[in-house]
């Protein structure tokens, strides 16, 4: 992985001490940037077959998102910090990505029998990628604001998985999670690509 500062998604927890050790050690240990990236995609395909298998494992699947998480924290800061960035990096940052969000939205679809809403929803977040990104290449910086983004649609799917199966039968969290995140997801590429007309007017690309 390899990013600019302006590339990068804002996040506190880069500052967190334990995060930095756990970095650090990653970086010590050889573990390289497009690694952790690549892993983030075996997190979220385990977090998928999780969903899929419904009860009580939707707890493992709500571990196995933040897992994915984890490993988009530490991409970056192994990357970036320990100056272990790669040619390739961009690619490994944002392709596995892409992938870790549709393989997740589109298995909650089938967990709740409703494979359209997760198809909706992937293709919703992929959308959000695709303006930041395409902002980007007019030079302006990249837009990570909501209402969801990544680390939005993560919460709300992590938590609804939680839910799922502690709450009395017949209620849906998980159902009213991926609806939440198909629409607001939606939302987000509107805002975006307001945000990034209204900076084209106003002459901001380099």
């Amino acid at each position: 992985m390899t990013t600019a500062p302006s590339d990068r998604r804002p996040l506190k927890a880069r500052g967190a001490r334990l995060f930095q050790r756990i970095a650090s050690f990653l970086a010590n240990l050889g573990v390289t940037p497009n690694q952790i990236s690549v892993a983030s995609v075996v997190c979220a395909a385990a977090g998928a077959a999780a969903l899929l298998a419904g009860g009580w494992y939707l707890i493992l699947a709500a571990a196995c998102i933040q897992a994915r998480l984890l490993c988009n924290l530490f991409d970056g800061m192994v990357a970036v910090e320990h100056g272990k960035a790669t040619p390739l990096g961009a690619v490994y940052n944002e392709f596995p990505d892409r992938i870790a969000d549709s393989v997740l939205l589109v298995a909650a679809g089938y967990a709740v029998a409703l494979p359209s809403l997760g198809w909706l929803a992937a293709l919703a977040a992929a959308l959000t990628a695709y303006v930041r990104v395409f902002g980007a290449s007019c030079g302006l910086p990249h837009d990570f604001g909501g209402p969801m983004a990544k680390q939005h649609r993560m919460a709300v799917l992590t938590a609804c998985a939680i839910a799922t199966p502690l709450l009395p039968f017949g209620i849906q969290p998980l159902l009213a999670g991926l609806a939440v995140i198909a629409a607001l997801s939606l939302v987000t590429c509107a805002t975006r690509t307001l945000r990034l007309c209204k900076q084209l007017k106003q002459g901001r690309p380099s």
